[in-house]
């Protein structure tokens, strides 16, 4: 196979699938690694993906790329849903208690199942949660729930997520000590821990968890070994990682490493 058949290949790998690693494209094409680091340097110089450690990334999928909130609603929608009420579990069936909701569509999810699962418990054995979030698309799902009691942390809105971002806003949540705060992220690998492109969300991020006592990551598994511009936290912050697919054997160990549970939806 010619340089320039094995590129286009790459290229259509990536756009199927969003990344590709080095060791899979050389089983793939039946070549060495240096081969296709070669191939990988030269597409990056056309523009045609971005390299990361281990292999490389379609070029909207670099460090500091974000969709909008109304973009991502439409993607992963059903492994949203599942890691959603996966992670619920993590409240019992008994939760009293305060809860804090990142933004993000995955986040948002966990709000739909959160609402519905406290609307439809019977009036008499109706628990009643706080919720808190800093997310205006989040807020309202919460804030018609019977049994859910919502505080909605203000600050300058960041239109991208809908979502509340700076030092007022930090400072608020610095205040607050959640039983449990589930949050999202755009990236998570085994050195760079948990990221996001932007960094006043990360900073929002990073309060959230030191916030909690308990600090659930809601993630699906496009976000497994990513790394965007900026860390919030470190994978040894968080309790336990609900996702859709097992990650890969190196984040998977060091997930395990930092003590961390995996549970598939």
């Amino acid at each position: 196979m010619y340089a320039m058949e094995r590129q286009q290949g790459i290229e259509r790998i990536l756009a199927d699938e969003g990344r590709v690693s080095v060791v899979d494209l050389a089983q793939r094409f039946e070549v060495t690694t240096e081969t296709i680091r070669r191939d990988l340097a030269s597409l990056e110089e056309i523009g045609s993906l971005v390299r990361v450690h281990g292999g490389a990334v379609a070029k909207d999928d670099d460090s500091t790329n974000e969709s909008s909130v109304l973009e991502r609603v439409q993607q992963h929608g059903p492994a949203k849903r599942a890691i959603a009420v996966r992670a619920l579990e993590a409240l019992g069936t008994d939760f009293r208690g305060s809860v804090f909701i990142d933004a993000g569509t995955t986040a948002a999810a966990v709000a739909d199942a959160l609402s519905a699962r406290v609307t439809a418990a019977p009036q008499g054995s109706r628990t009643r949660v706080e919720a808190v979030t800093h997310s205006l698309t989040i807020a309202p799902v919460l804030a018609v729930a019977e049994g859910i009691s919502l505080t909605v942390i203000g600050g300058r809105i960041r239109g991208v997520t809908a979502a509340a971002v700076g030092a007022e806003t930090v400072a608020t949540i610095g205040r607050l000590r959640p039983d449990v705060a589930f949050i999202g992220a755009n990236g998570i690998s085994a050195g760079f821990g948990l990221s996001t492109p932007d960094p006043e969300e990360a900073s929002v991020k990073a309060a959230i968890v030191r916030a909690a006592r308990r600090v659930i990551l809601v993630a699906d598994s496009s976000k497994h070994d990513r790394e965007l511009l900026v860390s919030f936290a470190s994978l040894r912050e968080i309790d336990v990682l609900v996702t859709d697919a097992e990650p890969s054997a190196e984040l998977a160990a060091d997930l395990a490493d930092a003590d961390v549970e995996v549970w598939i939806a």
